[in-house]
């Protein structure tokens, strides 16, 4: 790769992270505006409807509860598997309403990231006194 390529395609990637980042920064937004509303002690559901609700007041494009298939063996199988959101095609949300997060649910989100073709995933735990203690951000 000559030096001008490689500059075009460093460029490139950090002006997608930085797109991503930006992106990121209005999802958790839009989340802080749904637990300063409604505060933590819901269902996931109830924060999962007013989240796409405030994501869509941004003009936000959303996909819920977006089917994720696993590919076995050559073999496309449907095991269930359903993202809570995927906002503007590039970030995956897993919403929960938890006593606190636990390896398990960074693992469930990083599986979902290494099963798709999304690279960035949030974890947002709305059962939090402050939000910012519930939200975790992941990359593959």
């Amino acid at each position: 790769m000559n030096l001008k390529n490689f500059i075009t395609t460093e460029h490139t990637e950090n002006t997608e992270e930085r797109d991503k980042i930006a992106l990121t920064g209005k999802i958790i937004g839009a989340a802080i505006e749904v637990h300063r509303s409604l505060g933590p002690g819901l269902l996931e559901s109830a924060y999962e409807t007013c989240l796409i609700y405030e994501l869509k007041l941004r003009q936000l494009k959303i996909e819920h509860q977006k089917p994720l298939p696993i590919f076995y063996k050559d073999v496309l199988l449907d095991c269930g598997y359903r993202l809570d959101l995927v906002v503007e095609e590039q970030i995956i949300i897993e919403v929960k309403s938890v006593s606190s997060i636990t390896s398990i649910h960074e693992a469930q989100l990083l599986s979902y990231l290494k099963l798709s073709d999304y690279k960035t995933g949030l974890l947002i735990n709305f059962n939090v006194k402050m939000l910012k203690e519930g939200i975790r951000r992941m990359r593959v």
